[in-house]
């Protein structure tokens, strides 16, 4: 016996952020919609974000903040649907939040709010949502879209891709959305792995295994691109907001540079030293600056010959090159952690096959894409969030 067809409207495949956000938008245009997700519940993200309290956005969101090979592209959704209007739906469900450095806002409670909110606005909405979905196969037809699944058939007008990418597979995470955005002859650019802590199999390994849990106040750079945060040596590497935000634009064999003290001249500093501590040693100066473990480390790699050296005896040119070394640490990821621990893929669906105010393919009528699937990547501080949410509204007003 065969299964009843359904038919709906608008289907969206994904129960994330952008999926959720775009179905209750729908629904309250008085369209039917069922959002269908493979896993075991919807949201699972956003209940592990921002270490369960969920940065859902931030107070300065600007396209710079984000990566795509059409920079312009974010702009008018960003535009369509901004961080206040958030703000204000969030404080209308009388979420309690807080602002934390550089803008991010974050639940004080948890993640389960965020995720309550946007179940709740989809419950108002008479928004269906069916887990445990697996869809077998997807195909044109004369009323729009017929999608063979694990839980039947269903058929409907618009269909939108919300199925994130390729971070965290042990989330559901899966190329699932890649596969229909090329199964209708959408372009993909080479995806990796983004705001992800890097690796390395050099001598920099035994180095950030011995200083794993130290956290430093660093400026990082590669490629023109700069970020000063906190880096945190970890036994695989170096991670820590500095590293997740450059390594979203670092490609492989790229060597990183590293400002261990931005706030200060470095050369100056060595040379006032030298003017007035003459009888103590670097290593010892430096350590008010600098956790002292780091400092000996470093000693070891390019001042070890002047370990013992008061710094009146070392020579100006010497300090210099010191001074160098601290400013322009440069040192060489072997590779990241890929996507086991990456928080977002970079690149994705070629946006120059989307409307960047509908999010609708321009080759093929009623299909729609949201969210992380696409070419559009956020830095780190909720931006992605921002990004789920005004791509999810943008779609959500015209499915």
């Amino acid at each position: 016996m065969t299964k009843a067809v359904n038919h709906y409207d608008v289907i969206i495949i994904g129960g994330g952020a952008a999926g959720l956000f775009c179905a209750f938008t729908a629904g309250q245009r008085g369209l039917s919609v069922l959002v269908l997700d493979s896993s075991n519940k919807v949201g699972k993200k956003i209940l592990m974000s921002g270490g369960g309290r969920c940065n859902f956005t931030n107070l300065d969101i600007q396209p710079h903040n984000y990566l795509s090979a059409n920079p312009h592209f974010c702009k008018s959704a960003l535009s369509g649907y901004n961080q206040w209007q958030f703000i204000a739906m969030v404080e209308q469900h009388q979420i309690a939040y807080h602002e934390r450095k550089h803008g991010e806002l974050f639940c004080d409670h948890s993640a389960k709010d965020i995720l309550a909110m946007l179940l709740d606005e989809c419950q108002q909405a008479k928004v269906q949502i069916k887990t445990h979905c697996l869809i077998d196969s997807i195909a044109t037809q004369d009323c729009g879209y017929s999608l063979h699944s694990s839980l039947g058939d269903y058929q409907c007008r618009s269909l939108v891709i919300a199925t994130g990418g390729l971070s965290i597979p042990t989330m559901g995470a899966t190329g699932f959305g890649y596969d229909i955005a090329a199964q209708f002859g959408l372009n993909l650019l080479p995806r990796r792995a983004g705001l992800v802590p890097f690796t390395f199999t050099d001598w920099v390994k035994p180095i950030c295994d011995r200083l794993s849990g130290l956290a430093v106040d660093v400026e990082m750079a590669v490629n023109g691109v700069s970020f000063r945060e906190n880096l945190l040596f970890t036994h695989r590497g170096i991670s820590g907001p500095a590293a997740l935000q450059l390594s979203s634009y670092w490609q492989p064999g790229q060597s990183i540079d590293i400002n261990l003290l931005p706030a200060l001249d470095a050369y100056q500093l060595l040379l006032q030293c030298k003017a007035t501590n003459a009888k103590s040693l670097l290593r010892n100066l430096l350590s008010q600056h600098l956790a002292k473990g780091l400092v000996l480390e470093l000693q070891q790699l390019y001042w070890h010959n002047y370990a013992d050296t008061p710094i009146a005896e070392i020579p100006d040119a010497t300090l210099n090159h010191i001074a160098e070394q601290l400013t322009h640490w440069q040192i060489k990821p072997s590779g990241t952690e890929g996507y086991r621990t990456a928080e977002v893929t970079l690149c994705g669906v070629d946006t120059d096959h989307l409307s960047s105010k509908t999010m609708e393919c321009k080759t093929q009528p009623g299909l729609f894409f949201v969210g992380e699937v696409m070419d559009v990547t956020g830095h780190l501080g909720g931006y992605n969030f921002q990004w789920a949410w005004a791509s999810g509204y943008a779609a959500g007003q015209y499915v």
